[in-house]
C-alpha cells in the first residue's frame, strides 16, 4: 500500500523535486514560487500549507511551508524525506540575534542547532544533542553567498520550543557563541540524520530581542531575497 498521500500532504508521487526550500510562512512559500520559479504549480495546500514545484535556471525545485515550531517542521520534513523521495531540505527562515556582533538582515548558516526540545529522545538517546547540518549544503551555500555578494555567517543557533521564554536563556547562549534563536532547525536536522538525508538552515536576522529592534512582518515575508537566492543557487 502506498504511503502517499500522507495525512498532511496531498501531492502525488513525483510532484516534489529532490530539493525543497522550506520557509515557515506559507505566504513566503508563495512569494518564492511567484518571484523565482518558472511554471510553478501548486502541489499541496492541506491546511493552507502551500507547496509548489517549478523551475529555477533549468532545475526542478520545490518550496513548501513548514509552519512554526519543531512539531510542525518535524511532520512535514519527515513526510517529504520518507515518502516523497526528497533528498535535500533547505530551511529559509527568520531568526532573532543572540550575538550582538550581528546586524539586522545578516544571513546565518546554522552549522548546529542547540535545543531545549525533547524531539530527539524518540531516537533512543537520553543525552543532550546539538544536531548538525549537511556539510555539503553548507559548503555550497558559503560559495553561493560569496558569488552573490553576501556570505552567510556560519555558527551554532538555538532552536527553542518556547517563543515567550521567561527563563531568558539568550545571554547564556550568546556567551557560548550561539548566534541566533529560531524554532525549527533541530527537528529538521534530526530527521535528516535519522533518514540519511541532507538539511541546512539559512536564517535572515529579523530582530534583536536584547534591544527590541525588529523588522516588520511584511519585511520578513517579502524582502529576504538574498537568502532565497542563495538557497535556490544550491538547490
Amino acid at each position: 500500500m502506498s504511503s502517499i498521500p500522507t495525512p498532511h500532504i496531498t501531492a502525488k508521487a513525483g510532484d516534489f523535486a529532490r530539493t525543497v526550500l522550506m520557509p515557515g510562512d506559507p505566504l513566503r512559500a508563495k512569494f518564492i514560487a511567484e518571484h523565482f520559479l518558472e511554471d510553478a504549480r501548486l502541489v499541496n495546500n492541506v491546511r493552507g500549507v502551500q507547496g509548489y514545484t517549478g523551475q529555477y535556471h533549468g532545475k526542478s525545485v520545490s518550496v513548501m511551508a513548514s509552519g512554526m515550531g519543531m512539531p510542525s517542521i518535524g511532520i512535514y520534513s519527515y513526510e517529504l524525506y520518507a515518502f516523497y523521495g526528497v533528498e535535500n531540505i533547505i530551511r529559509v527562515g527568520s531568526a532573532g540575534m543572540l550575538s550582538q556582533k550581528l546586524h539586522l538582515r545578516d544571513i546565518v548558516a546554522a552549522m548546529s542547532a542547540y535545543t531545549d526540545s525533547n524531539f530527539g529522545r524518540q531516537y533512543g538517546f537520553d543525552g543532550n544533542v546539538a544536531p548538525c547540518c549537511s556539510w555539503k549544503l553548507l559548503n555550497l551555500a558559503m560559495e553561493a553567498g560569496r558569488k552573490l555578494g553576501q556570505e552567510p555567517i556560519p555558527g551554532a543557533i538555538y532552536s527553542s520550543d518556547v517563543f515567550y521564554d521567561e527563563s531568558n536563556p539568550g545571554e547564556k547562549l550568546a556567551k557560548l557563541g550561539v548566534l541566533a534563536v529560531e524554532m525549527e532547525s533541530a527537528a529538521l536536522y534530526l530527521n535528516a540524520a535519522r533518514l540519511g538525508k541532507e538539511a541546512l538552515t539559512l536564517c535572515t536576522i529579523s530582530d534583536n530581542p536584547a534591544t527590541g529592534e525588529s523588522l516588520s512582518a511584511e519585511d520578513r515575508q517579502n524582502t529576504f531575497t538574498r537568502m532565497m537566492e542563495i538557497a535556490l543557487e544550491i538547490a
